[in-house]
This record gives structure tokens, C-alpha cells and sequence, in this order.
């Protein structure tokens, strides 16, 4: 068995996402909780993975699907295309979540007569580590840097975001800003015990921008 890399992963991902749009399920008929449809979905890609390859499994510790690639798994519908993600410091929403996404965007359609549900998968995309940070947040950091800002102006950026952090650490954090300034994120991330992530922004840029790669898209 060959190890898997991120590029296998993306190229299995097209194809697993070819297959499950065409895949009528009778376990997800009437389902309408979205975190049972995307645990269906990471396991069932799992799965099919390991029948081909030797990866690290991700756990509660590891917080992410493929620690050993350092690439988590998302799915969501494209009716609301959002997920719940560990919340481990504020510096994510701005320097990015420390590992890369690969996102299923599905739309669930439920058979009345055969009683099964089929999943077409319309966007799958992968987010590079270095775009995962929050796309407001990194522009107007960028923004105050490319007007002569300086760590003062940083820090009230900081705080009037509300990031979850006193002003201790928003001067930690716009020091580091001033010697590594961040990339351009173009994730959605709103604060809340766990980040909430929205990836509107990311199915609109897909193919468009560095490190946003179209891995799938439906021709539907």
C-alpha cells in the first residue's frame, strides 16, 4: 500500500465525489441533521481511502481528519455552507488555522418512492493552511500595514474586531503581525466557543486564487 499525500487526496476526492453523487443512500432518507450527513461522509471517505492507502487517523486529540497531512476534513450544504471548528487561539483568525481544508459542498435530495437519498456533491474544494485565516480580518490588517499603521493602530483593530484576546496579548500578536504580516485569508470565521467557519466566500474564489484549489465540481 502507498502512503497517502495530499495530492492523492485530491485526486481520490474527485473521484469519491463522482461516485456519492450518483450513490442513492436509504440511510440518509429524511435526515435532516447536517452533522449525521457530513459523519457519513468523512467515515465513508475514509473508508474508501483505506482500501488503497496507509494515512495517520485523526482523532478528539488531533482535532483533524489527517494529522499526518495536516488536512481536516469539512462538509456542509450548500444551503447554509458552514462548519463548527476547534477553537485553539485567536492568532487563527488571522494567521489561519495551522492546517488545510478540504471542503464537501453537497445537496441532499430525498426519493420518496425508493426511499433512499442521494448526496450530490456540487463543490469540493481544498483550502491551503496559508488562506485559512478570516478574510475581513486579514484585509483590514493589511489595509492599516500598506497605510503606514503602526502597533498601536494594530492593536485598536484588534479589539474593535472583539477577537477573544485583552490587550496584553493584542500587543503580542501586533508585534508579530509587524515582522510576519499575514496572508490574505478567505475563510468566513465568526467567534464563539468553537470557530464557525463559512466558506460562501471560498466556493465564489475557488480556482480564482493561490492555495483555493477546485478539486470537483458538478456539472450540474
Amino acid at each position: 500500500m502507498s502512503s497517502l499525500t495530499v495530492k492523492t487526496l485530491c485526486s481520490e476526492a474527485a473521484i469519491f465525489s463522482t461516485v456519492e453523487s450518483q450513490y442513492p443512500e436509504p440511510l440518509l432518507y429524511g435526515v435532516t441533521d447536517g452533522k449525521a450527513v457530513g459523519t457519513y461522509l468523512e467515515q465513508k471517505f475514509k473508508l474508501y481511502l483505506k482500501r488503497k492507502y496507509e494515512f495517520l487517523e485523526g482523532n478528539s486529540a488531533s482535532g483533524i481528519d489527517f494529522p499526518g497531512l495536516l488536512v481536516d476534513v469539512k462538509v456542509t450544504s450548500i444551503k447554509q455552507p458552514q462548519s463548527s471548528c476547534p477553537f485553539k487561539s485567536a492568532r487563527q483568525k488571522i494567521f489561519g488555522l495551522g492546517y488545510s481544508l478540504i471542503i464537501f459542498v453537497y445537496d441532499k435530495t430525498d426519493n420518496s418512492e425508493n426511499r433512499t437519498a442521494t448526496l450530490n456533491i456540487l463543490h469540493t474544494i481544498y483550502v491551503s493552511a496559508e488562506r485559512t485565516a478570516d478574510f475581513q480580518m486579514t484585509r483590514g490588517i493589511s489595509n492599516i500595514l500598506e497605510n503606514e499603521g503602526n502597533k498601536d493602530d494594530l492593536i485598536a483593530f484588534i479589539l474593535d474586531r472583539n477577537l477573544p484576546v485583552d490587550e496584553i496579548e493584542a500587543g503580542n500578536i501586533a508585534d508579530e503581525i509587524l515582522i510576519n504580516p499575514p496572508i490574505q485569508g478567505f475563510l468566513t470565521i465568526s467567534n464563539a466557543l468553537q470557530w464557525r467557519l463559512q466558506y460562501g466566500r471560498v466556493i465564489d474564489r475557488a480556482g480564482q486564487e493561490d492555495g483555493i484549489i477546485v478539486v470537483y465540481r458538478s456539472n450540474l
